[in-house]
């Protein structure tokens, strides 16, 4: 089997539930996204306003108004392919992914990813934030 050489830069999409918590512990383990330099982090109004509605308090506002400024904003309008089947308050999440053109889809979601993680939609690899840390840190080791 071959392995295909890494890109050169991942395109991360951020969903909400990994925007949630780097917002609230400064020290959970997907905040070292936000410390990657060969990645572009992507999400879109509609995570952001999902992580804002779920956190509560001023604090964790504010930090989540501070990761704000590193990421691309993009829209959630890509068709799904026919195929994946997500709840329907799911689905702008993979769409933002696709119209995004992400190399990754991240997420903390494992009751409603769970068909999906470790799989490629569209050429899109969707992960947990750990998984995808790890296989950095193996790529880098490797």
């Amino acid at each position: 089997m071959t392995t295909l050489p890494r890109p050169i830069v991942d395109r991360l999409f951020l969903d909400s539930s990994v925007l949630f918590s780097a917002a609230h512990k400064p020290d959970a383990l997907c905040r070292r996204l936000w410390d990657l330099s060969d990645v572009v982090l992507l999400a879109s109004s509609y995570v952001l306003e999902e992580a804002r509605r779920n956190l509560d308090t001023r604090e964790r506002l504010d930090r989540l108004d501070d990761l704000i400024g590193a990421l691309v904003l993009v829209e959630d309008d890509a068709p799904l392919p026919p195929w994946v089947q997500l709840v329907e308050k799911d689905e702008p999440i993979l769409q933002g992914a696709l119209t995004g053109k992400a190399t990754h889809l991240l997420t903390g979601d494992k009751k409603h990813f769970r068909e999906l993680l470790g799989t490629h939609v569209e050429g899109i690899l969707v992960l947990q934030p750990g998984d995808y840390l790890a296989q950095r840190l193996e790529f880098c080791e490797g």
